[in-house]
């Protein structure tokens, strides 16, 4: 089922003129984040993967990122770090997705107050391992979630996923009034990597770390979904009003997964021009979800964009006119964590509700980028 608003933003503000008004809208409900157990700043990664390089270094030390969450794989005893085959790297994915997964998913329930008990639907989103069956599956039996429960996962679409995931996720409990939905986004970057000291690798090996964020959605029901912003939202978080995508098709290759024979394994790669690809392209979409809802940037009081990396982060505040101030949690979440993929944007939602600083009525962004290459976007109202 489709949420996208297609009607004058005015009618928003006017249930009497609303044609959607008996329709429900999915509201976030609560959000947990977690992630693995040690961190690292740059410099002392780079003693650890023995690189003195000093151009990949300088990408290290100038990423805007203080420190990551990794689990890295065991040392020598020399003291290097020994090489992970690419099925001890999906034994790494399957634990440390696992377990982040479970326990950001038991935090978003505690906001809330509910238990395992009361999850209807699950919908998980991955990209840094593989599982058949899926994660949702091996949560579901981990964490005594019942074996009732509906699910999907999300495999393969990266740094984007949770928005995709997101989108799935808003559907389904807009089509189960009443029942309890989470949607899951967990990354375990320390499975897909490879060390080799290139250029190559030395752009995502600097960049990411393991994360996973869940949050719970439930719909609203249909005589509420649509009211006035001058009556105040009910507790619980913003309402999900539309979504926009765009796929530069163009540019499909400019982030991808390639087989690396003489690894063994998989490697990422991204292209350097990534970043202005992806700013060159943010303000159609941005422009087009809200002019959906008759909005414009102005009319938005937060904005929750993928923490992609420095260069990303810039090149989407510059095409959108964005302040320093307006990316503050995407780039604080960079800084702390680096870049979780498919989580990101939820860990700069949870410092935002931290901040206390939205009100009944704000419209919020939310914006991830990856493979495809693809810029996912969604229009939130508290």
């Amino acid at each position: 089922m489709s949420i996208t608003m297609s009607v004058p933003g005015a009618d928003v503000l006017d249930p009497e003129n609303d044609s959607r008004k008996n329709r429900a809208a999915a509201r976030i409900t609560g959000v947990g984040t977690a992630v693995s157990d040690h961190s690292y700043s740059q410099a002392e990664l780079l003693d650890l993967c023995s690189i003195t390089d000093a151009r990949v270094r300088s990408v290290f030390l100038n990423s805007a990122i203080e420190r990551r969450f990794l689990s890295l794989p065991p040392l020598a005893a020399d003291g290097t770090l020994l090489t992970e085959t690419q099925g001890e790297l999906l034994d790494k994915h399957k634990r440390i997705a696992l377990d982040m997964g479970a326990r950001a998913v038991r935090a978003a329930l505690d906001k809330v107050g509910l238990d395992i008990e009361d999850i209807d639907y699950l919908c998980c989103a991955t990209t840094t391992g593989f599982l058949t069956p899926g994660i949702s599956a091996h949560l579901i039996r981990e964490m005594g979630i019942p074996a009732r429960t509906s699910r999907i996962d999300v495999v393969g679409m990266g740094c984007n996923a949770g928005l995709n995931a997101l989108n799935a996720t808003a559907g389904w409990a807009v089509a189960n009034p009443g029942k309890v939905a989470v949607m899951l986004c967990t990354e375990a970057c320390s499975a897909a990597y490879v060390i080799d000291g290139s250029m190559r690798t030395a752009v995502v090996n600097s960049l990411f770390g393991d994360g996973a964020a869940a949050i719970v959605l439930v719909a609203d029901p249909p005589d509420t979904a649509y009211a006035p912003t001058a009556v105040p939202a009910s507790p619980g978080g913003p309402r999900i009003l539309g979504f926009a995508s765009h796929l530069i098709t163009e540019a499909i290759g400019a982030m991808r997964y390639d087989w690396d024979d003489e690894h063994g394994k998989f490697s990422f790669y991204l292209d350097p021009q990534v970043p202005y690809v992806v700013g060159a392209n943010a303000e159609q979409v941005v422009d087009r979800l809200l002019g959906n809802a008759g909005l414009r940037r102005s009319d938005i009081s937060h904005w929750l964009v993928h923490s992609g990396g420095k260069k990303v982060i810039d090149a989407v505040r510059v095409n959108l006119g964005l302040t320093r101030y307006d990316v503050r949690h995407t780039t604080g979440v960079l800084r702390d964590y680096g870049n979780l993929s498919s989580g990101s944007f939820l860990f700069s939602y949870e410092r935002l509700l931290a901040e206390e600083a939205a009100q009944a009525g704000d419209y919020g962004v939310l914006m991830t980028m990856g493979p495809g290459s693809t810029i996912e976007t969604a229009l939130v109202q508290w």
